[in-house]
């Protein structure tokens, strides 16, 4: 049998990135927490942490977190139907999902609201580039993620949730000052424009399939999808925003588009750990259900 102290020691150094602040989450100290983890290389005979900045999961390692992750979510579902096995004061489950911050902005907030209030859960939701999400799935750190990517993660099943639909705009005035001749490979060069992160591709894709070629662009760092739109109404860039976020600017002119009918539609997918979680479950027919109300048909 497994020490499950120990695996929620793993579970936590990986979650929090280091022994410090998993020893911190855990109410213990550092050396208890290196002590179980040694202890429970010792018991499967192999390294489960890459002792890094932050840590990182070896595979098995990233096996024995989804393992306790799912455990955990199935005690759970059991306490809640037999009442009595409940400890007292038992503390709420975490359900750990990685999204991009688009997603989280425009759709998927109100769909994880409504399950959370009707579950005894606590949420924790990690946000990263929709095309790195699946990473967050690969290392073990989360249960389910909203990802571009259609192959699903080893143990996990993929499901499309249907596209989102961007499209590359900025204030009349920043148009007038660098696009008054028209869009092209040169204006664009020249142009600053706003990009979420350094994995944040979207702008240079657009601009790419626009130009037939890449170009390279000088850009601002703006991690915050609310402030993407805010930054591009004020004129400090343009940027790939949600349909959604920008549709009333559109209507009113604070925002236009670069180049009308040049949308960028970037498909998306549901991935979630295979395991026999209702919980889960219900999580994904939330996810799934908001995906068909909000995103374009897959």
């Amino acid at each position: 049998m497994l020490d499950y102290s120990a695996l929620a020691a793993l579970a936590a150094v990986i979650r929090e990135g280091s022994f410090e602040r998993a020893a911190r989450a855990l109410n213990v100290t550092p050396s208890a927490i290196s002590q179980r983890i040694r202890l429970l290389e010792e018991r499967v005979g192999c390294a489960l942490v890459v002792r890094d900045q932050p840590c990182r999961p070896t595979e098995t390692g990233r096996r024995l977190c989804q393992h306790v992750d799912r455990v955990r979510l199935l005690e759970q579902e059991l306490q809640g139907a037999l009442p009595t096995l409940a400890p007292e004061g038992a503390a709420r489950v975490a359900l750990p999902i990685a999204v991009n911050a688009d997603s989280l902005a425009t759709w998927l907030a109100p769909a994880i609201a409504t399950f959370a209030a009707a579950h005894p859960v606590l949420m924790e939701v990690a946000v990263d580039d929709q095309d790195h999400t699946s990473e967050w799935l690969r290392s073990g750190a989360v249960l389910a993620a909203v990802t571009a990517t259609a192959r699903p993660a080893t143990g996990c099943n993929s499901r499309p949730l249907g596209a989102m639909r961007y499209l590359a705009a900025a204030s009349p005035a920043f148009v007038q000052n660098y696009f008054a001749d028209g869009v092209g490979a040169g204006e664009l060069s020249k142009a600053p424009c706003l990009v979420f992160n350094t994995k944040d591709a979207l702008q240079a894709t657009w601009a790419r399939r626009l130009c037939h070629r890449h170009v390279e662009l000088p850009r601002h760092l703006l991690p915050s999808s609310q402030a993407f739109v805010t930054a591009a109404v004020a004129g400090m860039g343009w940027g790939l925003h949600p349909h959604a976020l920008i549709a009333q600017h559109l209507e009113d002119g604070s925002l236009v588009e670069l180049v009308p009918d040049t949308p960028l539609d970037v498909p998306l997918h549901w991935q979630h750990a295979r395991a026999a979680s209702a919980l889960l479950d219900e999580l994904s027919r939330e996810v799934l259900t908001a995906a068909r109300a909000a995103l374009l048909a897959p």
